[in-house]
């Protein structure tokens, strides 16, 4: 079950998001800049963003039931899949203001203070991305992961933004206002798609990551040591919880409190090296040419 504290971070994220709507409103209608305008709609979309992970924090956090029986750790990948199609939708908007502004100039008004108050947003936002970035990688939580990085974007947006209206102010030319915009636009699209990928990889049971796919092959290396073997290995990730399925390999003449036993330290190993392990092993003899016949996922009708 998911920590309490998970959802602490959540709520923190949603502060974060008021606070940064809050500034960079003010800091818009100081200088009346459409790349400012940009930078707050897209506060708007990391507080949909925040609160859709905490909803998501909340289902995820279920014990497993009669009709999910695997826990409910998938329900992390909505969340990110709604923030990438929020971000996408935003950049839209953002884009289309920007063309406005692009062949209507107006010119800037208040620039330092509004400069100010966006600086001091952003870094709201990179004290808190960073927050939730170190706890998403310790408890393998891909929604605070993906809300921590969606943060870390919109630093680098605001700080682009603050490039552009600084640089429009101090040479006169008003058209890179909503240049910088466009471009702003541009990365938050690239943003969104990532995350929306990578949700719909969660959601298509994708294999796990490389290096922890290296850890699990270094441990049944050793057990070879001892007669054992392994094939029809598979895994999955959903959500911070990751399965893990093998057939098991051993000499017909054990007894089956032997395999269970082996079985047993196998599958104790796997957990300590990968938190948040499931893991599900067969037990076959080896001298069975059956045992080499269900590799695939599908085996054949006999």
């Amino acid at each position: 079950m998911l920590p309490v504290s998970l959802k602490r971070y959540a709520w923190l994220s949603i502060a974060a998001a008021l606070t940064t709507i809050l500034l960079k409103g003010v800091a818009w209608r100081l200088t009346g800049s459409v790349g400012l305008l940009s930078d707050a709609l897209e506060s708007f979309v990391n507080l949909a963003g925040a609160l859709m992970a905490l909803a998501m924090l909340s289902l995820a956090a279920l014990p497993p039931d009669d009709n999910h029986a695997h826990g409910h750790g998938k329900a992390e990948y909505f969340s990110s899949a709604f923030e990438g199609f929020l971000i996408v939708v935003a950049a839209a908007g953002i884009a289309y203001a920007a063309l406005e502004r692009l062949f209507n100039a107006q010119p800037l008004e208040t620039v330092g203070l509004g400069l100010g108050v966006s600086v001091a947003a952003s870094i709201v936002n990179f004290a808190t991305a960073r927050i939730l970035l170190a706890v998403g990688r310790t408890y393998g939580s891909i929604t605070l992961e993906a809300d921590a990085r969606h943060l870390l974007t919109d630093v680098w947006t605001s700080a682009g933004v603050i490039v552009g209206v600084g640089l429009a102010w101090l040479t006169d030319r008003l058209w890179l206002d909503p240049a910088i915009a466009l471009l702003v636009a541009a990365n938050i699209v690239r943003t969104g798609w990532e995350l929306m990928r990578r949700s719909a990889a969660g959601l298509m049971d994708a294999s796990m990551s490389e290096p922890e796919l290296k850890r699990i092959g270094q441990i049944l290396e050793s057990y070879r040591q001892h007669g054992l073997d392994f094939h029809a290995l598979r895994t999955r990730q959903a959500g911070r919880r990751a399965f893990v399925t093998l057939h098991v390999l051993v000499s017909g003449t054990w007894t089956v409190q032997q395999g269970h036993d082996w079985c047993e330290r196998i599958e104790a190993d796997l957990r300590r090296t990968i938190p948040h392990l499931n893991v599900t092993t067969h037990l076959e003899p080896t001298e069975d040419p059956l045992a080499h016949a269900d590799l695939e996922l599908d085996r054949p009708i006999d």
